[in-house]
């Protein structure tokens, strides 16, 4: 059993525990200096965090310090360090990613999943089958978010998994494919497998309707703590393509639903998605 620590917040923030701590944040220094930290895995975790999720999270040095972390030998501060890399990485950290995709810490692969998502790179693709199966992966939120990642490969063997995935036994997996089979295809046929299996075999071009791919967001509304402080906005974030796809392949029409609302397995409620406890 891992040590316990505060769980990475949900997508954009680390929740403020106190009244005092919502007014006297973390300065960038502090952070940086935790991040830092060899001796405090607790402090490397919170410190990667906050970075993460700060507006200048993206300079060259803090990014430099999420490829280093993502080897880190605690499974928190990898997870912390592999949103770093989703919020400000490039298709060159797909790799990085993928080396902490068989994890046993389930937290930490869903990390994983979803830095897939905002990070456009073909190497992905077995990994994303491979985790998108519930024979090979026993946490549906990770299946899930594989699943919703598979919407930008426009490739036979990513619809084949994907009509698998129909049959997954949790439905938030089968939601997930079935956004992603709508956004390759152009077609919608639901949860009917074998009319999917149909239209496959009796169309030449699978992907002629093909709809721009935009990377599911995380969204929520205000904690309890937040109504208590004026002005205070949830820091959510805006939908977008993922870094390296080509222009072209972006769509024009809105945005889809948020994939994560406060959806979370029971072990994320309370911690936002504690690693060491996974």
């Amino acid at each position: 059993m891992l040590g316990s620590c505060k769980g990475i917040a949900h997508e954009g923030t680390n929740q403020p525990t106190s009244i005092i701590e919502a007014f006297t944040p973390t300065t960038p220094a502090m952070a940086a200096a935790w991040a830092a930290d060899e001796y405090d895995a607790d402090k490397r975790y919170r410190g990667m965090l906050l970075l993460a999720n700060a507006p200048f999270g993206g300079e060259r040095v803090y990014v430099e310090m999420y490829t280093k972390a993502s080897a880190d030998e605690d499974p928190a501060v990898r997870a912390a360090a592999i949103r770093g890399l989703a919020l400000h990485g490039s298709p060159e950290h797909v790799p990085l990613i993928l080396r902490q995709f068989d994890d046993e810490n389930r937290t930490l692969r869903w990390e994983c999943a979803r830095a897939l998502q905002r990070l456009h790179n073909r190497e992905a693709i077995p990994a994303l089958l491979t985790h998108m199966g519930e024979k090979t992966e026993d946490e549906s939120l990770v299946r899930a978010a594989c699943a919703d990642a598979m919407g930008q490969y426009a490739e036979p063997r990513v619809l084949d998994g994907l009509t698998a995935a129909l049959g997954d036994r949790d439905l938030s997996v089968n939601d997930a494919a079935l956004r992603s089979l709508r956004t390759l295809t152009g077609q919608d046929y639901g949860d009917d497998l074998r009319e999917w299996v149909a239209w496959k075999k009796r169309t030449t071009d699978l992907f002629a309707a093909r709809r721009g791919y935009i990377y599911p967001v995380f969204y929520r509304d205000k904690t309890w703590l937040e109504t208590l402080i004026p002005l205070w906005v949830p820091p959510n974030e805006i939908a977008a393509a993922p870094a390296g796809m080509n222009a072209s392949s972006v769509a024009t029409e809105p945005a889809p639903e948020p994939s994560v609302p406060a959806q979370t397995s029971e072990s994320q409620q309370d911690t936002g998605g504690d690693t060491r406890n996974n």
